[in-house]
């Protein structure tokens, strides 16, 4: 069962009112970066390849056609027994964009990622609303503990 937005809202911050929806929470842009080394997958490991944050004019980032990470404002937090979906809004796929993300598994915090891959030249203005995260109740064991627990946060 998927949960309200006004549940989802309070598992993240900053998160203003206009944000929240029926159904989720809408994430913000915070910044985007440009792949610029390769990574590594292996078996037993993974290399993130280097990224170089991209540089906005007047707060909007101006993107060709090309794959690029972006970074969510907001600081989310996975509840026990609650499993994360994030799906692109209808405004990035009606600009020939695309958002891909991965499960958000219990317990995880963190300011995560996401690939946007463009497919027609595109501005974005940080702190535009591109995604929208979902909690669906979730049985499981144990919580997140991988290597991106905590990521892009201040403590």
């Amino acid at each position: 069962m998927f949960r309200s937005g006004a549940f989802v809202a309070e598992q993240c911050s900053p998160v203003s009112e206009d944000q929240v929806q029926p159904n989720g929470l809408d994430l913000t842009l915070d910044t985007v970066f440009e792949q610029v080394t390769p990574g590594r997958i292996g078996r037993e490991g993974k290399d993130i390849g280097e990224r170089r944050e991209l540089a906005a004019e007047d707060d909007t980032f101006t993107l060709p056609s090309g794959g690029y990470v972006l970074r969510y404002a907001e600081t989310v937090g996975i509840p026990a027994e609650h499993v994360g979906f994030i799906y692109p809004r209808s405004s990035l796929m009606r600009n020939s964009c695309m958002l891909n993300t991965a499960v958000w598994d219990a317990g995880y915090r963190g300011r995560g990622e996401g690939l946007l891959q463009v497919h027609h030249p595109v501005e974005l203005e940080a702190g535009a609303r591109v995604a929208q995260l979902v909690l669906a109740r979730a049985d499981h064991e144990g919580t997140y503990e991988g290597s991106y627990q905590g990521e892009n946060v201040e403590e």
